[in-house]
Formats: C-alpha cells, sequence, structure tokens
C-alpha cells in the first residue's frame, strides 16, 4: 500500500496497524493512530523531516489545527508555533497522486488570513513549495528549500 509509495522524503520507522480491516499509521504530534491515507502518509514523512532533520521542535507543531475561515470550520494540516505560541508555518499536504496547483496555494492562502504566518509550505511528498511572506513589503518569495529551525 503507501509503504511502497516513494516520497521524495526520507523513511522513518513508523509505526502501521490494522484495525476492523483499516489501516492506521502513528502520529508523533497527535501521539495517537491515525487512518493511513495517501495525505497522512505524506504528512508523518514530512513531519518526520521537521523534527530530525530540520531540528523543528515537535512541541511547536500540531497536526489538523482548526480555525474559523467567514464563519466557516476549517483545518490546517499542521502548523508550527513560536515558543510564544504564535503561529509561524502553515503546511498543507496532497496526496502523492495530486499536482501541486494555483489552487492548492489559494487554499493555503486563505487559512494564512486567519493566521499571519511568515512561511507557507505546500507539499505532495514529492514536490515541496516554501515561500516566505513579506508583510511588510506586501510580497512574497518562495525559498530555495526547506528551512531548518534555526533559519526561521
Amino acid at each position: 500500500m503507501y509503504e511502497k509509495s516513494a516520497l521524495n522524503l526520507p523513511s522513518y520507522p513508523y509505526k502501521i496497524r490494522t484495525e476492523q480491516g483499516k489501516k492506521l499509521i502513528f502520529d508523533i504530534l497527535r501521539k495517537k493512530y491515525v487512518a493511513l491515507t495517501p495525505e497522512e502518509w505524506v504528512r508523518q514523512h514530512f513531519v518526520h523531516l521537521l523534527v530530525e532533520h530540520k531540528g523543528y521542535p515537535a512541541g511547536l507543531l500540531a497536526n489538523e489545527v482548526q480555525i474559523c475561515l467567514n464563519g466557516v470550520k476549517k483545518r490546517c494540516d499542521t502548523v508550527l508555533y513560536d515558543r510564544s505560541l504564535k503561529a509561524r508555518m502553515i503546511v498543507e499536504y496532497k496526496a502523492p497522486s495530486v499536482e501541486i496547483t494555483q489552487a492548492v496555494f489559494n487554499q493555503i492562502t486563505r487559512y494564512n488570513m486567519v493566521l499571519h504566518v511568515d512561511y507557507l509550505i505546500v507539499t505532495n511528498g514529492i514536490s515541496h513549495y516554501c515561500c516566505r511572506i513579506d508583510y511588510a513589503g506586501n510580497s512574497y518569495a518562495f525559498l530555495p528549500h526547506i528551512p531548518d529551525f534555526s533559519e526561521l
């Protein structure tokens, strides 16, 4: 199944189990098993990249963060907070089979209307895009790589 899906992300010792015929994967941030979907496969690998390879403190990351956008409840896939618990980054995941399009960026930009973060990341596990928002200059710039936590 997903174990064989090649991602452009480091492998890690993930934990998968089956309950009532459904595969579940352990989420280190939520500290529980969640449904193993193609998007979740990407999320767990990307969170592992952030924590184990990029130095992001797991305690400052949260999955499935609920926000209210124009009176509608939405969920950000992953949010990074700073030590004063201000949101700094939103990460949006798509399944590997989903192409990263302008519509995906529009989605994460709408979420940012609520959170006002400095960084937006969109990934399908194969292609990764990170941009830094410059609110003073009313602009944004795509970065050549996913920054280490120390670079933020």
